[in-house]
């Protein structure tokens, strides 16, 4: 169905893509994977015209084909749904999916009757249930997914590209989409998959191209490797293993941060926890559960029923996270790109982001070079790979930008920092990075919150597991009791108890 030779893409005088190679089937899903930076979305990019390459050639269905945009991949088969979605959350389901392309009656008027039969009809192929007439807005992350997998074979595609398509679903929400996936397989659909998880690769696809450094590595079947081999492939050397080993905090480490009676809504359950200095404490339990709701009412940014809290044992009241900035705790959020940087900006200017006092000569000007060997210094701390403190934000990886958010709260001499999904969209080299940088940082003293969806990332890094279960802490685990059943059993069932 579709076949990429030697495809080769420099920007300016840096080639970033050297000669790619890639074979899809129809009727296969294929995964491509490699790390962040490797050259997945610059190749699939070119794939759909979004980019022009070098050299290198593009076939469909044995055609030579060369696109000068969008519209033409379009044209021949090509759909692609990123990362982040490309819908208009005021219009429907409809209206989006025939955006630009509206269906008309002889007299140039909207023909909404057809539209939301063709729509309806698109909908049942996908063997899925969704609301057609309500704004976007309105759906949950996993309906809009659908609405851009439909909106893509409205297009008539023959070709679909799904990046990071699970990043934002639940484990349910996955296989319904999974079961999509298997049906249009069925379809004689050629499917280009993109994802970190790679116990997804192994459930969903049939084939694999693993790209490094913008090179082509190579290509196999699903059955012929395993786990460690591919990561391997992909980072070019064996990762024996992810986490670090784990210090916990000293023998009567002082208690840093305590948090009394939280309830995130009246009626409910009522929560507390401490946090010791030198300890990562994580936060575990199904998506829903109230994890992110409990930090954000603790730091003044979530409106909860009641929350008391205590900063080196002396009682605050956070109304703002400005507030809790001042007293030295900081947020590194779930949305990197939407709530912790600001992407078209520089290095320097999202590490200074809220500290530009730090910088000021007379209290009305900022001291350039100061700013600029402070960010350098906090850049070399957490090891940043860039072209300089210059470089704007969005050219970087997904990994380095979340290390641009670490090194902005390090400028700020934080005490406490809270990881809400510190490696949600990392590969697993830039991963295995940021949790020895956690280490790194309790090591020097400093308190970590982790919040996370990730069982084995929970169960790696935390020296003790708050579990939640609708809106409130059900159980607080430590020691050998840090496993699976435990954590799953308690999120599950809600069972109320500390086991240590």
């Amino acid at each position: 169905m579709l076949e990429l030779s030697g495809i080769k893409k420099s920007f300016g005088k840096i080639e970033v893509l050297h000669g790619v190679d890639l074979s899809v089937r129809a009727g296969e899903v294929h995964a491509l994977l490699g790390e962040n930076g490797a050259g997945k979305s610059t190749l699939m990019k070119i794939l759909c015209g979004i980019l022009h390459p070098s050299a290198g050639e593009i076939v469909i269905e044995g055609k030579p084909h060369t696109f000068t945009d969008y519209d033409e991949a379009i044209a021949a088969g090509i759909g692609i749904v990123f990362q982040e979605f490309s819908l208009i959350p005021y219009l429907t389901a409809v209206e989006n999916m025939f955006l630009a392309r509206e269906i008309r009656t002889p007299l140039g008027l909207l023909d909404r009757r057809a539209m939301r039969k063709r729509a309806a009809e698109i909908i049942a192929r996908l063997g899925i249930e969704l609301p057609l007439d309500v704004p976007i807005r309105n759906l949950s992350v996993a309906e809009q997914q659908f609405v851009e997998i439909a909106k893509a074979l409205s297009l008539e595609a023959r070709i679909l590209v799904l990046d990071e398509p699970t990043a934002t679903l639940t484990p349910g929400e996955v296989e319904h989409l999974f079961h999509v996936m298997r049906e249009l397989r069925k379809q004689g659909v050629a499917i280009v998959f993109i994802s970190h998880h790679l116990e997804e690769i192994f459930e969903i696809c049939d084939r694999i191209t693993v790209l490094r450094d913008g090179e082509y590595i190579g290509s196999c079947d699903v059955a012929d490797v395993d786990n460690d081999r591919l990561v391997e492939m992909m980072v070019g050397r064996r990762i024996e293993n992810s986490f670090p080993p784990k210090t916990g905090p000293a023998h009567g480490a002082p208690v840093v941060l305590e948090v009394e009676e939280v309830q995130l809504r009246k009626g409910g359950p009522v929560s507390s926890f401490q946090l010791r200095k030198g300890e990562i404490l994580g936060f575990a339990g199904l998506v829903g559960s109230g994890r992110t709701e409990t930090a954000l009412a603790m730091l003044g940014a979530y409106k909860a029923a009641r929350c008391k809290v205590r900063v080196d044992g002396v009682e605050k009241r956070f109304s703002e996270p400005a507030e809790a900035l001042a007293h030295r705790i900081g947020l590194l959020p779930e949305s990197r790109k939407e709530q912790g940087l600001i992407t078209s900006f520089s290095i320097l200017q999202n590490i200074s982001l809220n500290n530009y006092a730090k910088y000021r000569k007379g209290g009305v000007f900022i001291d350039h070079r100061k700013e600029r060997e402070y960010t350098e210094a906090a850049m070399d701390q957490v090891r940043v790979k860039s072209q300089g403190p210059m470089s704007r934000v969005d050219t970087l990886s997904g990994g380095n930008q979340q290390k641009v958010v670490i090194a902005r709260w390090l400028n700020h001499d934080m005490d406490v920092l809270i990881f809400d999904e510190p490696t949600r969209g990392i590969d697993v080299g830039a991963k295995a990075e940021i949790y020895t940088l956690m280490r790194e940082f309790t090591a020097k003293g400093y308190s970590i919150i982790m919040i996370s969806s990730e069982l084995p990332e929970v169960i790696g890094m935390s020296d003790r597991v708050c579990v939640f279960r609708s809106g409130g802490i059900v159980a607080t685990v430590e020691g050998d009791h840090i496993n699976s059943e435990e954590i799953m059993t308690h999120a599950t069932t809600g069972r109320v108890e500390n086991v240590a």
